[in-house]
């Protein structure tokens, strides 16, 4: 086939750090209070800001507690994990990389005795039927290196004896995320609004910041303390943080936050990302090479959209030269300056995945999915012979 003659006009489609917001530029962070102390007045009332504007789009409930953490999302349920496991036996769903690694953190590194693991391959859901809601739960809503989400909040009791743990990462500001059943929430600023990495935020129910307040039943580093010897630190959910944060990065994810409720909130935060989601499945419907890696339509992610080959010449392959025509087909279509950042995440099935969070427009989307079918050819050409 011949070459597409139509680009995209912003081909970002990483997963993480994800594309800046549509006409974002860095005349934007000009305020940005650089060489200022984060624990100056100015300093904390930006951080404050954050939290608040953070809880506004979201929906969070006014009487939880949110803060800004270190080391992104994964240093937000690290730090929740290394604070709470053990006080009562967990249940961990494990269906991607980054479930399987709390798994394994809670199995291998923090050996808690009392721990069950549901899993289920890439692609699928563990069977939520068997969760018990009397445990603490561990769960990912959305998992970004398998395109699974949790399709609705049905399967989680309001009324539950444990401790609902959330990571949220490549869900908050493009799904709804049930609060009312959540007890901690944990994302990062490097996903659904463009932000930049290393900074994370926790939400905490009043259940979760009572059962913070107790004693931890391990010693903790400094970056994961959110209580001392008097109980919750109050003041990291006020605007203060465990250590010091990018003044940059926090007037970024304030640049994010402001055009989120600019173009009308979460609702229109969704609606951008189910339309990313709409146009590549009309896409693959026509397509007879590529497909979903998650075979249940209900289960599909809309930002984090993983896909799997089909065509019988790649299925033919073994797993090392399936790796390395996945890494030609992208190759091809970064050089072209029309997609970066398509291969699948490096723990998943050889495949690709293209970020379809609210900040890509959904015509570049469209641009893109031309290149693919080109790569493709070129791909089976090489790859075939």
């Amino acid at each position: 086939m011949s070459k597409p003659t139509v680009r995209p006009s912003r081909p970002f489609f990483s997963s993480g750090p994800c594309a800046k917001r549509p006409g974002w530029s860095l005349s934007g962070l000009d305020q940005a209070l650089l060489g200022r102390s984060h624990r100056a007045p100015e300093g904390r009332a930006r951080l404050k800001e954050v939290i608040t504007r953070s809880k506004d789009v979201l929906g969070i409930p006014s009487d939880w507690r949110v803060g800004i953490v270190p080391a992104s999302d994964t240093g937000a349920v690290e730090m929740i994990l290394w604070a709470l496991a053990g006080e009562r036996g967990i249940d961990v769903l494990s269906f991607e990389s980054f479930s399987g690694t709390w798994a394994q953190d809670l199995r291998d590194v923090l050996k808690i005795e009392d721990l069950r693991v549901l899993d289920a391959p890439y692609g699928e859901l563990p069977d939520l039927t068997k969760v018990d809601w009397t445990r603490d739960v561990v769960l990912t809503w959305n998992g970004t290196t398998s395109g699974v989400c949790i399709p609705d909040a049905s399967a989680i009791p309001v009324e539950h004896e444990g401790l609902v743990i959330c990571d949220a990462t490549s869900a908050a500001f493009a799904m709804d995320l049930p609060w009312d059943r959540l007890d901690i929430v944990t994302w990062s600023w490097q996903k659904a609004l463009g932000g930049e990495a290393a900074h994370g935020m926790v939400a905490l129910s009043p259940r979760a910041a009572a059962r913070l307040a107790q004693p931890s039943p391990r010693p903790l580093p400094k970056i994961f303390r959110l209580a001392n010897k008097k109980g919750l630190i109050e003041a990291i959910f006020e605007g203060d943080t465990i250590n010091t944060p990018s003044m940059l990065c926090v007037e970024d994810a304030l640049d994010g936050l402001r055009w989120a409720e600019q173009i009308g909130g979460l609702s229109a935060l969704k609606a951008r990302s189910q339309k990313n989601l709409a146009a590549v499945t009309k896409w693959i419907a026509t397509a007879d090479w590529v497909s979903f890696l998650s075979a249940k339509e209900e289960m599909r992610s809309s930002t984090s959209i993983c896909l799997k080959i089909t065509a019988p010449w790649f299925e033919s392959l073994s797993a090392e030269a399936k790796g390395k025509a996945v890494k030609h087909l992208t190759g091809l279509v970064a050089k072209e300056g029309a997609g970066y950042d398509l291969a699948s995440y490096r723990d998943a099935p050889a495949g690709l995945r293209i970020w379809g969070g609210a900040t890509v427009e959904t015509a570049d989307i469209e641009a893109l999915l031309p290149w693919l079918d080109w790569a493709h050819e070129q791909t089976r050409a090489e790859f075939s012979a």
